[in-house]
Formats: C-alpha cells, sequence, structure tokens
C-alpha cells in the first residue's frame, strides 16, 4: 500500500492532497433553496470519511440571477451559501479531505424561463441545441457585472473555508467567449484567441484581488472542442500555456469534446459501451508539454484505470466521480487491500441521466446514494438472526440476499433458472449493455462471501418455502412481457424478448411497437436495423424511448439513423391479421377525432415485434400470503421512516411476507434494488 500511486500525497501549492483520488465538480442536485444543506454535506462527507483526497462541489454552482441552474444546483450569488458551504467543508475537514467548488456562469446553456425569467446572456445570439435558449449578446456592461458576480462567488467560498475554486470554462460563459463557433463580438472580447480569452483573464484578476495568492484557483476547460470552426487541439495547447503562464491559476481539469448537445455531452462523459478514459491520452499530452498541475476525470471507472493514469505521471489527480457514486468507499478498500469488494460503477448514467431531466442523482445499483441521510452504506447486524427465504436471483432478489445477508441473517435464495441476473442478465446480452452484468456479479461474489445459500433450477412452489420454515420470505420473481396486445392478432406478434434472447430472428421487413418506452425496445430495434432488416420504430408518445433519457438514447441514434430504418411518433398498433403471405398492421393515432379527423393507417410488413412492458409474475406470492402473518402487507409509514415492519393480519401465519421489484411492478433496476435496500435494512 505505501508505493500504490493512487495513495501518494499531491502538493498544491500550500495545500497538500492526501491522495491522488478525487470526485471531480459535479452537481448530483441534492440541494434545497439552491442550499447544500443536510443531505447535500452528508453524501460528500460519506466519501471523506472513506478517505477519498478531494471532493469537488458543485457542478455549475451559479454566481449570478441570469445564469439560473435548469436543474437543482448551488446559487452561489447568495450570502445564504456561506454557512452551508462552511458546514460541509468542516464535515470533510474532519477527515482529512480538501473541498472545492466549482463556479460558473451557464451563459446559453441555460433558459430564460427559470429563476427571474431574465434574458440568457452570451457572447453571440446563437442558440444552443440542449436548452434551446437564444441568448442575449453580451454589453459591456453585462461583462462589468458579470465579473463583479464571478468574484463575488469566489469571495463568498473563500470566507466558507474552502481550500479552492474551479471555473467551469467548457460548454460555459468563459467557453462561449473562448469558442469562434459562439463568440462574435468584435474586440476587445471577440476576433483573435487572446480577445475571446479577454474576459477569463479579466475575471481571474477580480478573483485573485478578493481572495489573494493563496487561495487556490483552477479551470476547468476543453482543450479541443472536436467541431468544425471550433476550438483545436492547438488552441487547447496554447489556452494552456496562457493559464500557466498568467499566474492566476493553480491547476488545470482538461476534458476534451463539447456538450451542447446530447450526442457532444455524451461523448466527453461517456456511458457504458462506449471506451474507457477516452480522453486520458489528451489530458496526459497537456500536462507533458505545459508542465503544470493537471487533473481530469472522464470515465475513470475502475481502480486499475486510475492507478495507470498516476503511475504514468499523463495526470496528477484523477477523478472516480460516478465510480465513487457507486461505493463511496473506494479509497478505503484500496487501503485495506479489498478492491474485490469495489461495488463496481457500470456506466448505465441513471445518475446523469436523471439530473438533466430534472430529477436528482441516483446511481442505478447503490440506492443509498443521494439518500445518505435515510439509507445506510453499510449495513448494520441485526440484533437477532432470522431466517428468510427468497424467491428469485434478479437484482431484487440479490440486493435482498446481500442486505440480508450482512445483517447476518441465515439466507436462501430460490431461482428458476441456471443463472441468477433476471432481465439484467438478459439487457447484458448485448455488446452495448454488456457492464450491466457488473451489478448482478459484485452481488453474487457479496453473497458468496456472506454464506447466502443460491439454488439454481427450482421453480419454486409453496411447499418448497414453508420447508424452509423461514420467519420472512421475499418474492421477488420479476415479471413476463405484457401478451395481452393488440386486442387483434396478438398471436401473430412477437415480443422484443424473443429478439434480444435470439430465440426468434429477425424478419426483413418488421414493425417494432413501443409502447414502454425502455431499453427492450431500442436494443431489439439495433439487432433487426443491423440484421440488414427494413425496420419501422412506432410508439403512440410524442417523443421516442422516454424511459431511457437522453444520454443512453445517444448510441442507439447513432446505430438506428441509418437508411433502412424509420421512426414513427404519435402512432399506435391496432391490429394485426394475416393476409397472404403477410402480415397486415393496422394502426391508429391516439390524436384523432372521432368522426372528424381518420388517421388510420395500414402496413404490410412480415414481421411485428411489440414492446407493451412487463407483468408482475407473483402467483407465489398470492399463494403463500395466507400462510403469512402479514397477508403481504407494508406498512409504507413504517417503511419511509425506516423502522421494521409489524403488521399482524394473522395472528396465525408463521412468518412475514413481502415482494419486490417488478414483482410488484413494472418499473426498472433502480427501483427493484431500492426496494429491497430499504425493506431488508430493517428486518
Amino acid at each position: 500500500m505505501a508505493n500504490d500511486p493512487l495513495l501518494q500525497p499531491f502538493q498544491l501549492k500550500h495545500l497538500t492532497l492526501k491522495n491522488r483520488l478525487m470526485m471531480t465538480s459535479h452537481e448530483p442536485a441534492y440541494p434545497e433553496d439552491g442550499m447544500p444543506k443536510a443531505l447535500y454535506r452528508e453524501y460528500h462527507v460519506e466519501r471523506a470519511r472513506a478517505g477519498l483526497g478531494l471532493t469537488m462541489t458543485a457542478g455549475s454552482a451559479a454566481v449570478a440571477k441570469d445564469s439560473p441552474p435548469v436543474f437543482n444546483n448551488i446559487l452561489a450569488y447568495k450570502d445564504e451559501v456561506v454557512p452551508w458551504m462552511r458546514e460541509l467543508t468542516d464535515a470533510c475537514h474532519e477527515h482529512g479531505t480538501a473541498v472545492m467548488i466549482q463556479l460558473t456562469h451557464l451563459g446559453r446553456r441555460t433558459r430564460w424561463d427559470k429563476g427571474d425569467w431574465l434574458p440568457a446572456v452570451s457572447a453571440s445570439h446563437r442558440r444552443e441545441a440542449s436548452h434551446r435558449a437564444f441568448p442575449k449578446q453580451v454589453e459591456e456592461w453585462d461583462i462589468e457585472r458579470l465579473i463583479r458576480d464571478y468574484a463575488d462567488a469566489a469571495e463568498r467560498m473563500y470566507a466558507a473555508g474552502l481550500d479552492g475554486i474551479e471555473l467551469q470554462a467548457y460548454g460555459h460563459l468563459m467557453d462561449q467567449f473562448w469558442s469562434p463557433l459562439t463568440n462574435t463580438l468584435e474586440g476587445p472580447y471577440g476576433g483573435d484567441l487572446d480577445n475571446r480569452l479577454r474576459f477569463t483573464f479579466d475575471v481571474l484578476r477580480a478573483i485573485r484581488q478578493r481572495v489573494g495568492e493563496a487561495f487556490i484557483v483552477g479551470v476547468r476547460y476543453t482543450g479541443d472542442e472536436m467541431l468544425p470552426g471550433g476550438l483545436t487541439a492547438s488552441d487547447g495547447m496554447a489556452i494552456s500555456r496562457r493559464l500557466k503562464e498568467s499566474g492566476l491559476v493553480d491547476f488545470l481539469n482538461v476534458v476534451r469534446g463539447h456538450i451542447d448537445t446530447d450526442a457532444g455531452l455524451t461523448d466527453v462523459i461517456p456511458i457504458q459501451g462506449m471506451p474507457s478514459a477516452p480522453h486520458l491520452d489528451f489530458a496526459g499530452e497537456i500536462k507533458r508539454q505545459v508542465d503544470f498541475p493537471t487533473f481530469h476525470g472522464a470515465k475513470i471507472q475502475d481502480v486499475a484505470t486510475a492507478r495507470h493514469a498516476i503511475a504514468s505521471g499523463k495526470v496528477d489527480m484523477i477523478g472516480m466521480t460516478r465510480a465513487h457514486m457507486a461505493d463511496p468507499h473506494i479509497v478505503r478498500k484500496i487501503m485495506e487491500g479489498r478492491e474485490e469488494e469495489i461495488r463496481p460503477c457500470v456506466g448505465a448514467n441513471y445518475c446523469l441521466d436523471r439530473i438533466y431531466q430534472g430529477g436528482a442523482a441516483y446511481c442505478i445499483h447503490n440506492a443509498a446514494t443521494g439518500r445518505e441521510t435515510t439509507m445506510p452504506h453499510t449495513i448494520p447486524k441485526a440484533a437477532q438472526q432470522r431466517r428468510v427465504v427468497i424467491v428469485g436471483a434478479g437484482p431484487a432478489g440479490l440486493e435482498a440476499a446481500r442486505v440480508a445477508g450482512e445483517r447476518g441473517h441465515s439466507v436462501v435464495v430460490l431461482e428458476a433458472a441456471s443463472d441468477a441476473g433476471g432481465q439484467v442478465r438478459l439487457t447484458a446480452q448485448s455488446e452495448r449493455r454488456r457492464e450491466m452484468m457488473g451489478i448482478i456479479d459484485w452481488r453474487l461474489a457479496r453473497c458468496e462471501a456472506l454464506g447466502v445459500e443460491i439454488r439454481y433450477n427450482v421453480w419454486a412452489e409453496v411447499e418448497d418455502v414453508l420447508a424452509e420454515k423461514p420467519d420472512v420470505a421475499i418474492v421477488a420473481t420479476g415479471g413476463y412481457p405484457m401478451e395481452d396486445q393488440p386486442e387483434v392478432g396478438r398471436e401473430l406478434v412477437i415480443n422484443t424478448w424473443d429478439i434480444l434472447s435470439g430465440h426468434v430472428a429477425p424478419g426483413s421487413r418488421v414493425l417494432l411497437f413501443d409502447d414502454a418506452g425502455d431499453h427492450a425496445a431500442m436494443q431489439a430495434a439495433e439487432i433487426i436495423a443491423a440484421s440488414g432488416a427494413e425496420l419501422e420504430i412506432m410508439t403512440p408518445d410524442r417523443t421516442f424511448s422516454a424511459e431511457i433519457m437522453a444520454m443512453n438514447l445517444v448510441p442507439y441514434m447513432r446505430a438506428l439513423q441509418r437508411s433502412n430504418v424509420t421512426f414513427t411518433p404519435t402512432y399506435r398498433l391496432k391490429s394485426v391479421q394475416r393476409e397472404g403471405g403477410e402480415l397486415l398492421a393496422r394502426i391508429t393515432s391516439d390524436y384523432a377525432v372521432q368522426d372528424q379527423l381518420d388517421l388510420d393507417q395500414e402496413r404490410r410488413v412480415d414481421q411485428v415485434v411489440v414492446n407493451y412492458g412487463i407483468t408482475p409474475m407473483a402467483d407465489i406470492y398470492f399463494e403463500l400470503k395466507p400462510h403469512s402473518s402479514n397477508g403481504g402487507e407494508v406498512n409504507y409509514d413504517d417503511l419511509i421512516a425506516g423502522q421494521p415492519q409489524a403488521v399482524v393480519r394473522n395472528p396465525d401465519g408463521s412468518f412475514q411476507l413481502f415482494r419486490i421489484g417488478d414483482a410488484v411492478e413494472s418499473r426498472n433496476t433502480h427501483a427493484a434494488i431500492y426496494d429491497a435496500l430499504r425493506l431488508v435494512k430493517d428486518i
């Protein structure tokens, strides 16, 4: 451990960072009223307690009222932020973890109808695709107040006792000045590179006047926009040298790419199925040529990659942000020689996709992240051992087994298939989502270490469960594709699972009707399109794949935007019948007005694939109810409050009965795992 590159200290001016691991600046959208209160603090303290060297708070803390967050960010333009940030900083400092914050003005990367409804402002009138704002082109009085806003926000962070700040300069206002694509100003703030950088250096000088020379100040910026006409790698190198030579900054935090579109954002922050550490070599080249403290993070999801980044000298500090959302105790496990126990980041990007849709960031398979004030990352032992029988070894069943094992209970899992995983194993059949098996593999390893018994090829009947003499029985049997649609011709269609599993080969002319909007439809579509089939993807919704969310949709669209694929929104499959050697699919629209507007159409194809969602497979739950003490009832007030379940409906019942995951209703992997954690942690 003494020689582990990741555990070596790094000296950043006067500040000693105790190791090389950091969480890069990010906004998990946990603030309350724009302030980093109890949950926000506990989220960062949990990682500090486990030994993290540097935690960067607040991706994009807003420095001004005309930079309204498009999701729940810290409002650094308010004086009341100071005591909240001081509490967070002091709590992390108790564990030896340094704390910084990222400050920014979003520029055009926001909307005019957020916050106080002030006009967006940028260095041009050009709209940003992601947020659709047409900004006002900045005036001289705007520049004066913006410089002042940045300096005010920096002074607040200095007063709060933080170790430093980072200015955000990719995709946001500073970068909008830098890039020739978004700066149409004339001098002194437009034109050549030095003029386009002038605003940034004016801000930096104003900040230094407020906080002095000792306070750490860095810049996170793109060294190459990777866009025709945008900042080039050569520009990025020149900018890096100018930042160093200015004497105004203490570190560079390098990214590569652009974030003004969903596709660009996904290339900057890659998701599962995309290459790991795609920009590490680029950041390393900037460090090599500029010779200045350099930070970096972009899909560094495993310890081996992080260790290589430091050992090879490519960067000085390496960010493992999403990885620390999956497992906040990475550093502690490295120090204790328990790397094999690290819960892996599977790159599902549920965290980021949620915040971009206005929700809080949650990890797809760590339901305690973002719930640190109510959910434990470390499961405490129970006062009394109980016999827990779980039916089903999908993500919900395995999480229930893991948590029950951590509690010290005697646990047996009965699984009908020959392998664990349920729907996760099915979705991981495709190359793009293979990393999802990390959700299952990690739990299997933990269950084995905890002495959980898993019996495969057991189609559990009531007698099998009763024979185990359970104190608690948990049904986690998942579900199966809904098969009662369409109303006419359902026997002529196949479902997406048939395609994903390989049980049915794609036809040559295929209609895929997606009524659920989840990954199953897009994965099946990829397989069908890749076969060369003529494919039409139809949904009754106004948008495609609503449950997948923006960044996860990008790789699918790249695979499906080809000549043999057609997208048809706002239409619904009505019926299917066989006519000659083909299928006649009749479709309609919810937008039709009775007796006024006929929108019905027909399609002639040789295969209809449907995705209507999941039907719970819960027969054994209903058969077990009469034998249970609680009749399957859950007291929701006690569940939410973190209290043990004490419902008694049948005094003669010999065990408590619960069901979780898709055995209750069709949801997603995170919901199934959260069901298990918050129920079983109190058993």
